[in-house]
């Protein structure tokens, strides 16, 4: 897969799985993700992708100051109805990173490893989504805000000749360029703008 070349200068998230340890799946339990996995995920780079990815990389590092984060022990709220908006794609990606699960997840094995039920939507302000851990109760809400990094202006154009058909070959390309080179920003111009992602503790 070739892909544009800042995704691996993406920060990546690094995760101790005990279900993958015990299951020899991953050796000590470790899991590295890297932005690129939200995309194959996705199948395709935008800034809702980058935003969820963001956003699972400092709720886990607040949750997890000074240790792997536990993939698997984390619950994770949506205020908003799993339909709303985006919310879908952004859920589909922190399951990723975090193995948190619905109603279809993995029911465990005798009674550990669960990851059914970590994931739930219609919790309250629709903005937030809250991380909690499930063996200290520690919990921190993250809200997204894309418009910190606005679209160049000429995408609107772009977007409405493809749209119509009326875009030729350089036009589509420069579109994609544009777009990526928003998602680059989001991901690694902004990625300290405590603007962009507003993560707090909620006591």
């Amino acid at each position: 897969m070739n892909y544009p070349a800042f995704y691996d200068a993406v920060a990546r998230i690094t995760l101790y799985d005990a279900l993958a340890e015990l299951l020899g799946a991953a050796d000590n339990g470790r899991i590295e993700y890297g932005y690129v996995d939200a995309v194959k995920l996705a199948g395709h780079s935008c800034p809702t992708v980058a935003g969820a990815y963001l956003m699972s990389l400092k709720a886990l590092h607040r949750l997890y100051p000074d240790t792997l984060p536990e993939r698997g022990g984390v619950r994770v709220e949506f205020g908003a109805s799993q339909s709303d908006g985006v919310t879908g794609v952004i859920a589909a990606v922190i399951g990723l990173l975090t193995g948190a699960a619905g109603e279809g997840g993995f029911k465990g094995l005798a009674g550990r490893f669960s990851r059914q039920h970590l994931l739930s939507f219609s919790g309250g302000h629709v903005g937030d989504i809250r991380f909690t851990r499930l063996d200290s109760g520690a919990r921190v809400t993250v809200a997204y805000h894309p418009e910190v990094v606005p679209a160049s202006p000429a995408q609107q154009r772009l977007i409405s000749n493809i749209l119509t058909g009326t875009a030729n070959a350089v036009e589509r390309a420069e579109f994609g360029r544009l777009w990526q080179m928003r998602v680059q920003r989001i991901l690694i111009d902004h990625f300290d703008d405590p603007t962009l992602v507003v993560c707090r503790d909620d006591p």
